[in-house]
């Protein structure tokens, strides 16, 4: 007597299929380097769509944007304005104490810190995979970026790019479990390392011995090790510390600066030598590059 409905494979078959497709695909990604490539393109292929869900929130703000009364808007355009004074008077300050600072390297015969370029980038979309911190901007390798750059927001570190595509790319935050990074702690200059804990109001210094002049409210901010996060950006805070001598080290936990949790536009950071076009120095400065008889020349 034939079935209606055939039964396929069994459940523990397609079980073992799917450990296999797996295991083959998680070896493939850590031995083929092509692999990496081939997801660089994908990533490429889907943008167009991750665009067009984008559109919907993109509509609605324009709309907002649009029937936002009139007083409203100079009522904002005034608080910008303030702002902007404000951050000037700032910055007339940073750029003195920076030419001190250089002045006072040379003077020493230490290595002048070399100048920091920015762009803005913006939020597109943000991993709904509860066990990952991940989110994905609308910066690519068109406008220069790549795998491994460290990404801000207005108040410090969000995190660094792992993977780019032609007009987007995917950012791993600073709370996600997998990311690590040195830092030291701007009081008495202590290096630590500061990792995420999977709660983007969270993090965790690693291996801290129970000697270590370490309090509460302590600013951590990056040390430049590692090559990929530049030295002096804000990280984290010290929020709870735990010395327990049964345990080999404290346990020590740190709210993040950055706001993991509203972000909206982000800095992208990129070494002078390494500028794109367009990118924007702290001073102010636009690197405008262009080639010449094979080299680049910043004019600025």
């Amino acid at each position: 007597m034939n079935e209606v409905f055939p039964r396929g494979q069994s459940l523990i078959t397609r079980l073992a299929l799917v450990l296999s497709f797996s295991v083959l695909a998680m070896y493939l990604d850590t031995r083929v380097e092509s692999v990496s490539t081939a997801r660089a393109y994908m990533t490429s292929l889907v943008s167009p769509l991750q665009y067009i869900a984008d559109m919907p929130g993109a509509l609605l703000n324009w709309s907002a944007t649009r029937f936002t009364s009139r007083q409203h808007l100079l009522d904002e355009n005034e608080r910008l304005t303030e702002q902007i004074t404000l951050m000037n008077e700032r910055l007339q300050r940073f750029q003195a104490l920076q030419q001190e600072n250089n002045k006072l390297r040379e003077f020493l015969d230490a290595p002048v810190q070399e100048q920091t370029y920015k762009m803005i980038a913006e939020l597109m979309a943000v991993d709904n995979n509860p066990y990952s911190h991940q989110i994905v901007i609308n910066k690519g390798a068109l406008d220069g970026v790549y795998s491994g750059q460290a990404v801000l927001d207005e108040s410090g570190i969000i995190g660094q790019v792992i993977e780019v595509g032609t007009t987007n790319s995917r950012v791993l935050l600073i709370s996600d479990v997998t990311h690590a990074i040195p830092a030291r702690i701007s009081r008495n200059n202590v290096t630590v390392i500061v990792s995420g804990v999977g709660d983007i109001n969270e993090l965790s210094l690693d291996h801290v011995p129970h000697s270590i002049d370490l309090k509460l409210g302590d600013v951590l901010i990056s040390s430049g090790l590692g090559n990929v996060f530049p030295q002096g950006y804000p990280i984290a805070t010290v929020s709870e510390i735990v010395r327990d001598e049964t345990q080999p080290f404290a346990q020590v936990k740190a709210r993040p600066i950055a706001k993991l949790d509203r972000i909206k536009y982000l800095l992208l950071l990129w070494s002078e030598s390494d500028a794109p076009e367009n990118s924007v120095s702290s001073s102010g400065d636009i690197s405008q590059s262009t080639e010449n008889e094979g080299e680049t020349v910043d004019e600025r």
